[in-house]
């Protein structure tokens, strides 16, 4: 999920317009006072986090509010005030939103091929170049484009969990001795993310409240041939590399090259919201959230004004967790007042 962070703030109003035909009808500045639960969340843990990625947002906007923000984080009631009076909650396009979530997996592994773990994670081959698409996931496969390259950084157990690795584009290995091998996000192929869920419901398998991650896999291991040819059906492939450095307590590297947050981290479209941005979401469902989180990641699903991607942690239960979400709702992008309002005077 690794992606060259596009958030020059001086240049946001007019990619928005572009690609919205316009912002009368699609962007609306709201007051604190409109946000559900805004007074009851956490906005010095929020602010924290904000300070993680604050010195990569560009423009003079941006500049002010950051050199403000270290001292916000005094009280509670300091940070509250901080966005408050600094930003203004702009909503961008139509809602219902569409929240997803996704997490880091903790899953066994091997650096080199034994009869247990024959199943590969790639490094990013040389000759892909950023912008141009490459073979296909099928073509990948068919013609053995990566075997025997010397790109193999490790090897699961489990083919359906290269795949959704693939899809969370970070992980976390544990090796036989008990050491854990980080790795991120390095490139893709350059096709297009598609749902295996939604190809599922187009097949007729499965209705859409049936549709998540536990069910997929557990399908797919039900029904090894047609399940394999199913991941087939998104055509595009993750490639990752070995994250050495990246210490044990730290979440895995978003967008924006540094750490994301459990529960404050989303991943956005950036052509609707600057990476490293605020992001206030009401997200309905079984589990709803009110929470203002910080825009640090990107994904290929991710696209649209009104969709995110929530980071649920890492292991087990944060998968459980992130493959049941699917809900509804709202997400509005708390931008400095100058650009919040110099956004809709060029509207």
């Amino acid at each position: 999920m690794l992606a060259r962070v596009r958030n020059i703030a001086g240049a946001f109003a007019l990619s928005v317009m572009a690609l919205m035909g316009g912002l009368p009808a699609s962007a609306q500045i709201l007051g604190f006072d409109d946000l559900e639960g805004w007074a009851d969340d956490d906005h010095r843990a929020a602010l924290s986090v904000f300070l993680e990625t604050c010195d990569q947002l560009d423009g003079p906007d941006w500049a002010p509010v950051c050199a403000l923000a270290p001292q916000a984080l005094q009280s509670a009631s300091a940070a509250r005030s901080f966005f408050e009076l600094l930003f203004r909650p702009v909503l961008i396009g139509a809602p219902p939103a569409l929240f997803t979530g996704y997490y880091e997996p903790e899953l066994p592994g091997s650096l080199v091929r034994t009869p247990r773990y024959t199943y590969p994670l790639y490094a990013r081959p040389p000759e892909i170049r950023d912008g141009t698409a490459w073979l296909s996931r099928r073509e990948m496969e068919s013609r053995g484009a990566l075997h025997g390259r010397g790109l193999e950084l490790a090897w699961l157990d489990d083919p359906v969990e290269v795949f959704f690795l693939q899809v969370q584009g970070s992980g976390r290995i544990r090796l036989p001795d008990g050491s854990v091998m980080r790795v991120g996000y390095a490139g893709r192929n350059g096709h297009p993310y598609r749902s295996v869920g939604a190809e599922m419901i187009r097949r007729g398998s499965h209705r859409p409240d049936q549709v998540s991650a536990p069910e997929i896999k557990a399908w797919v291991r039900r029904n090894p041939a047609a399940g394999m040819e199913l991941l087939r059906h998104n055509p595009s492939f993750v490639f990752f590399r070995r994250l050495a450095d990246l210490p044990p307590e730290k979440g895995p590297i978003g967008a924006m090259a540094r750490s994301i947050t459990t529960l404050r981290s989303v991943a956005v479209d950036p052509a609707f919201v600057p990476l490293g941005a605020p992001v206030w979401l009401e997200k309905a469902g079984s589990a709803p959230m009110r929470r203002l989180m910080i825009a640090q990641d990107t994904g290929g699903a991710i696209k649209g004004a009104q969709r995110a991607d929530i980071f649920y942690g890492t292991g087990v239960d944060a998968g459980l967790a992130a493959g049941q979400i699917k809900d509804g709702g709202r997400m509005l992008v708390l931008l400095p007042i100058e650009n919040a309002f110099a956004l809709m005077a060029e509207g």
